[in-house]
């Protein structure tokens, strides 16, 4: 019989004890960031620590050289932890990859020193390239998760949240193809691409009134031709379509996706669209899974913001995990009035504040963990809960 106070004792005091080495990934991992599918010295880091402390290290999973899966223990049921380790380009750490990578290793550090190895068995997974949401995803078709009873990670934040609303995202390109021509002097022979680039944003500007409050589309230009003096004869866009759910996200594509139609009927362009495959789903909230993480915030004296959960969304490949395996994706604080995707941000991970979210973090996820372990019927309601959701 797993007693839960005593393992909420041995978990704190497992991730005080390791405190050092945890700080030690978090910075180490600031201060040589590593965009997505390039993570190598973080991939090897995490690796070589989890090694150290008892975990079975499988590289290269999915096909993706810095991504890993790390397991410890026989029992069940099977919990993830997920490490996200990329950075972003010029802005290194800004959305905080660093600590969620110390955190996680930290809870799962702290899981092997506080349960027996047939309460449970514990997987870290290495999931690379977040910010190009295709790990996971990746992941995800290669039967990474296909063992996985549930999962779990946290993200920085300037608050603490228990969960936050995150919307899906559509990524669809569009190049037009026109007839080059002199712009002075011939005009008439030409047929201008950069015409109708121009003309699919206005399109899709005129669409936005007729959008949900929910919807986001927002695109630059990737091509406007070589020269002033040249008709362009090819030119090109990218837009991301972000939406609360999968049915509206793909029907807004959709309509974006006919203002570029209709721009290339008005230009005489031939269009070229390149949707790319990875959509990013909505994060399926789970109130008895989240549930259980506010259990732990309250027992170590932890207050959760009470700023609305449905504000200031992103998009995230964690989505995808939440629709095939129950999953949170709570959020430590690591400084107040901070946004991500900014150099303030990436500074603040390795701050007090930025320390003290990845024991938090890592306290936190472990203590969730274990509850979970210890109640067979918990573990049944968050199934029961994720069915009807899915």
């Amino acid at each position: 019989m797993i007693r839960l106070e005593d393992i909420r004792t041995a978990i704190i005091a497992a991730v005080q004890e390791q405190r050092e080495e945890l700080w030690s990934i978090a910075g180490e991992l600031h201060r040589h960031p590593e965009t997505g599918l390039n993570e190598v010295r973080a991939a090897e880091l995490l690796t070589t620590v989890l090694e150290r402390n008892g975990f079975r290290v499988e590289k290269g999973a999915a096909g993706m050289p810095t991504a890993f899966r790390a397991a410890w223990g026989e029992g069940r049921p099977t919990i993830a932890i997920l490490a996200e380790m990329d950075a972003l380009p010029d802005l290194g750490h800004a959305c905080g990859h660093n600590i969620i990578a110390a955190a996680a290793v930290g809870a799962a550090c702290a899981l092997c020193r506080a349960l027996a190895t047939t309460d449970a068995r514990i997987v870290v997974l290495g999931t690379p390239a977040e910010e190009m949401g295709v790990g996971k995803v990746a992941m995800i078709e290669a039967g990474c998760f296909s063992d996985i009873d549930f999962a779990m990670m946290v993200h920085p934040s300037s608050r603490r949240r228990v969960f936050k609303h995150w919307l899906g995202l559509a990524k669809i390109r569009y190049i037009f193809h026109g007839k080059p021509s002199h712009a002075a002097a011939y005009p008439e022979e030409g047929i201008n691409a950069l015409d109708a680039v121009i003309q699919t944003f206005n399109s899709v500007n005129a669409l936005r009134q007729q959008l949900r409050q929910d919807v986001r589309v927002h695109g630059i230009i990737t091509d406007g031709g070589k020269a002033p003096n040249i008709i362009p004869e090819r030119a090109a866009c990218f837009f991301y379509v972000r939406a609360d759910d999968l049915e509206e996200l793909l029907a807004v594509r959709e309509r974006v996706t006919d203002c570029a139609r209709g721009a290339a009927l008005a230009t005489g362009c031939r269009l070229e669209v390149l949707a790319e495959p990875g959509v990013l789903a909505p994060l399926m909230i789970l109130d008895s899974y989240s549930g259980v993480y506010a259990e732990q915030l309250a027992y170590l004296g932890l207050e959760i913001s009470t700023a609305p959960p449905y504000i200031h969304k992103g998009s995230s490949d964690i989505g995808n995990v939440s629709r095939v395996v129950p999953t949170i994706h709570p959020h430590v604080p690591i400084g107040v009035g901070l946004h991500i995707h900014t150099a303030e941000f990436a500074r603040a991970t390795v701050t007090e504040g930025g320390r003290q979210a990845v024991l938090e973090g890592a306290t936190a996820m472990a203590m969730t963990a274990a509850r979970i372990v210890s109640r067979p019927e918990l573990q049944g309601e968050i199934r029961q809960e994720f069915l009807i959701g899915s």
